[in-house]
């Protein structure tokens, strides 16, 4: 679960990672109130679920208490990378001396906690790590071990930070990993970690994502989650207890565990097809849940073709098929279905599709077939 940036805020400060002082708002004439309390001049940063804020105007600022009303009023419903802006972070202006950029970040490959840090923080992070990737520091940390102080020394030395800022780099480093692990998080990221002129380090952004399935352990972090900023299809399968994501693709993918979905979005893309999603029926895959998913699926206008994906373990075949058939029966399914099944009682399930004949119901016996023929129709459909 991603955190809007005045989340993630609420979240440094709980672990004395210092923040400036702000207030969030729903409202232009809101916004006059805060920039009056807070005291002028204060930026009025749009909160939305995605980067490139500054670089769209969401980001606006130093700004009077007018001013400030005036920039929530233009930002407030601007379309920003296609969320749209609901709310707004005012927060007092900082003077800037250097910005610095530090995360913590789950590394599959290493299976390890990766924390990272460089002088070169600022909007232009991915360009440093793509063109002077050098220039990033970095120490993976043992999870029995935890974040030490010799990798808080080791990361300051070798991203170059100056002696008389070291303490405060590396209490803060130590701050975050510990609100890292805490939280379940699978990342926490400040960028720009500033420096004052002052020589005083502050975190003026935040990016902060929490493993889902670590929710139930924090009811406080789970009900930040903003149902109105996802989309129309999550938000239904959410409501509906369906794990779906949605993709750019046309290619509507349902299969019966995540990994045999995952292995079908390859197929798919391998065939020449697109995704529209991930959506994954759990082990029972029967009549309810299958209705459920496919209402989920064909809520999305771009879905031109679906490949059902069912590997038969504890789950019978034969009992996905007359699922499939009763959803065809109380559903207006429209565009094309590919069924594949496999495993137990496969042969049976088949059959029964194939006696039933619904129109647009195609059955194919291996997963590569399946993704051809569904990529086939999505592109006649």
């Amino acid at each position: 679960m991603d955190l809007y940036e005045y989340q993630g805020k609420q979240l440094f400060s709980r672990f004395g990672i210092p923040v400036s002082d702000g207030q969030v708002v729903d409202t232009p004439e809101e916004a006059r109130e805060a920039a009056e309390r807070l005291g002028a001049p204060v930026m009025v940063k749009a909160q939305v679920l995605t980067g490139g804020r500054g670089k769209a105007g969401g980001i606006k600022g130093p700004a009077s208490p007018d001013e400030a009303e005036a920039h929530a009023r233009a930002i407030l419903g601007m379309d920003i990378n296609g969320h749209v802006a609901r709310r707004v972070w005012l927060e007092r202006a900082s003077d800037i001396e250097r910005e610095y950029y530090c995360s913590i970040t789950f590394d599959r490959g290493a299976k390890k906690t990766l924390v990272m840090l460089t002088t070169a923080g600022g909007i232009d992070i991915e360009e440093v790590a793509s063109e002077t990737p050098e220039r990033i520091a970095r120490v993976h940390v043992d999870p029995l071990t935890g974040f030490q102080p010799f990798h808080a020394r080791r990361l300051c030395y070798a991203a170059g930070i100056p002696a008389e800022e070291m303490r405060q780099a590396a209490d803060i480093l130590a701050r975050a990993y510990r609100a890292y692990v805490e939280t379940d998080a699978m990342l926490v990221e400040i960028n720009p970690l500033i420096v004052t002129p002052g020589g005083e380090l502050r975190a003026l952004d935040s990016k902060y994502t929490v493993d889902d399935n670590a929710l139930y352990k924090h009811p406080d972090i789970a009900a930040m989650r903003d149902l109105e900023a996802l989309d129309e299809q999550e938000r239904m399968a959410r409501e509906r207890g369906v794990t779906y994501v949605k993709l750019d693709g046309t290619v509507g993918i349902i299969g019966n565990g995540a990994g045999l979905v995952m292995s079908t979005l390859d197929v798919v893309a391998g065939a020449g097809g697109t995704p529209a999603n991930f959506l994954d029926v759990g082990g029972g895959a029967q009549a309810d849940e299958i209705v459920t998913a496919m209402e989920v699926l064909l809520s999305d206008s771009k879905v031109r073709a679906v490949l059902f994906n069912v590997f038969g373990g504890i789950t019978r075949c034969d009992e996905v098929a007359r699922g499939v058939l009763t959803a065809l029966e109380r559903l207006d399914v429209e565009v094309p279905i590919v069924v594949r099944l496999d495993g137990t009682n496969d042969v049976e399930g088949r059959a029964i599709l194939a006696e039933a004949a619904p129109p647009n119901l195609h059955v194919a016996e291996t997963m590569l077939g399946a993704a051809e023929q569904v990529v086939a129709l999505a592109g006649a459909s």
